[in-house]
C-alpha cells in the first residue's frame, strides 16, 4: 500500500508532490508543511495559476526554502487537463504524492438547488477526485490526501450539495484503500486565516453561536500531518464545544 517514502516514521515527501487549489489559504498551508518536510517540487494547480491572489508571493516563499515550484492553470474537472500536468511532471522528480484541496462551498437551501449549484460544488471536490484517482492508477503514490468536510459527516444547513459532494469523496477513499492503494480522507471543521468556511467576521461569529471554532491553521497542518503518518482513513478534524453544538444540532 505504501511507497518507500511513507512508513514508521510518517510520510516524508520525495520528488514531486501536486496539490490542487494550491494557491488557495488552505493550499499553500499545506504546501508551506510540504516544504517544511522536504519535498523537492511542487506543482500547485489552480483555476486562475499565477493570476491567483498571492501566488506570486507563495511561490517566492517556498523557493526561498528551497523548492521547486510550479504554479499551472487547470481545471481538476478537465480531464485531459490534468493529464496534461501530469504528463509534464519529470522522471528524474516523480510524482509520489497527491493532496487534493480544491473545492468550491456554495451555500443554498435543497429546495433551490439547481444545476449551476451542483455542477460547481460537484465538479470541483468529486471529479476533480475521480480523475486524480484515475490518472494515477499505476503511479506508486506515498500520499493520496483528500480535503474533506464535517459537512458530509453529521450535515450543515444550507450544504445539501456540499454535504454529498465530500461524503462522496470520503467514500473513494474507502474503495481506494480497499484496493489495496494509500489514501487518506480529512473531514475538517473550520479553518482560521481564510478557509472556504470562515470568509469573514460574521461567518465566523455564526459557527461560533453553533459551537464550531475556527482552527489555527498551524495546528490544523498538525492533524493533517498525524492523520497521514498514522495511516488514517477517513478522519474528522474539528475544533468543537460540544455543549454548545449538541443543544444547537438537536434542536430541531
Amino acid at each position: 500500500m505504501s511507497g518507500e517514502g511513507s512508513g514508521v516514521g510518517g510520510w516524508c515527501p520525495r520528488g514531486t508532490v501536486l496539490v490542487t487549489g494550491g494557491t488557495g489559504a488552505l493550499g499553500g498551508a499545506v504546501a508551506r508543511w510540504l516544504a517544511g518536510r522536504g519535498v523537492e517540487r511542487l506543482v500547485l494547480t489552480s483555476r486562475r495559476g499565477v493570476g491567483a491572489p498571492g501566488a506570486v508571493e507563495l511561490v517566492a516563499e517556498l523557493e526561498g526554502l528551497g523548492v521547486v515550484v510550479d504554479v499551472v492553470a487547470c481545471d481538476v474537472t478537465d480531464r485531459g487537463a490534468l493529464a496534461g500536468v501530469l504528463g509534464r511532471i519529470s522522471g528524474d522528480c516523480p510524482l509520489t504524492g497527491v493532496v487534493h484541496a480544491a473545492g468550491v462551498d456554495r451555500a443554498v437551501g435543497l429546495g433551490e438547488v439547481g444545476s449551476v449549484d451542483v455542477g460547481e460544488v460537484w465538479g470541483a471536490k468529486v471529479v476533480g477526485a475521480v480523475n486524480l484517482d484515475v490518472l494515477t492508477a499505476g503511479v506508486e503514490l506515498d500520499a493520496f490526501v483528500v480535503f474533506s468536510s464535517i459537512a458530509g459527516v453529521w450535515g450543515s444547513a444550507g450544504q445539501g450539495v456540499y454535504s454529498a459532494a465530500n461524503a462522496f469523496v470520503d467514500g473513494l477513499v474507502e474503495g481506494r484503500r480497499g484496493r489495496g492503494l494509500v489514501g487518506t480522507s480529512v473531514a475538517w471543521g473550520p479553518w482560521a486565516g481564510g478557509g472556504m468556511v470562515v470568509d469573514s467576521v460574521e461567518a465566523e461569529g455564526y459557527l461560533r453561536r453553533r459551537g464550531l471554532v475556527s482552527m489555527d491553521m498551524g495546528l490544523a497542518v498538525g492533524a493533517l500531518g498525524r492523520a497521514v503518518d498514522g495511516g488514517e482513513v477517513c478522519v474528522t478534524v474539528a475544533d468543537v464545544e460540544w455543549d454548545r453544538f449538541g443543544a444547537t444540532f438537536t434542536s430541531g
